[in-house]
């Protein structure tokens, strides 16, 4: 798993999530609302957004954020593996009202403090209108390594599996380099 993208409704926790992968693998984090948006609210063009999808797509190793309906085949296409948070309305409406007011570190401004009835109700929408087009596009790539989660306590036993992982392949490395972890873990405590 090199090249991820992850998916979701709003307020699922796509870049919480993102955030979380890149902690423990090291691959580069890119948000898409970071990229397609400007802090006066204004956006790329289509053009300059693929262009900007493509250049990230082309290196070896990468997490990419968001939904992006009219890219998303385009990134699906690039990655080799697709994580589509799954998860409940309720979960996900939930989700946008615990971030209202706050500043996030994957949207160039901070969020109002109320929230846009259009935003509220595509949030609603999702499950009927989105995601059967989601699934649809997955199972267009299912050549791809494709996970579906459909709770947070999924997606975080996913990861807390994964940092388990990942610190047991350290340790092996630190001792096939001829280190001793015990006696000195400095190296590894990164990675707990």
């Amino acid at each position: 798993m090199k090249k991820v993208i992850v998916i979701g409704c709003p307020g699922s926790g796509k870049s919480v999530f993102s955030r979380t992968l890149h902690d423990i693998t090291g691959l580069p984090l890119y948000h898409l609302d970071m990229i397609n948006w400007h802090e006066d609210k204004t956006t790329l063009s289509r053009e300059e957004l693929i262009e900007k999808i493509n250049e990230i797509g082309a290196t070896d190793e990468w997490i990419m954020d968001g939904n992006y309906g009219g890219t998303m085949e385009l990134r699906m296409s690039l990655c080799d593996a697709i994580i589509f948070l799954d998860f409940p309305t309720n979960v996900c409406l939930e989700g946008i009202m615990a971030r209202r007011g706050m500043q996030r570190p994957d949207m160039p401004w901070q969020d109002a403090d109320d929230l846009e009835a259009e935003f509220v109700d595509s949030v609603k929408n999702y499950y009927s209108q989105n995601r059967p087009t989601v699934l649809e596009r997955i199972k267009k790539f299912s050549g791809k390594k494709s996970l579906i989660f459909k709770s947070r306590q999924e997606a975080d036993g996913f990861l807390a599996k994964l940092r388990s992982e990942n610190v047991i392949a350290h340790y092996d490395a630190l001792i096939d380099e001829g280190n001793d972890p015990v006696t000195d873990p400095k190296p590894l405590k990164d990675y707990i």
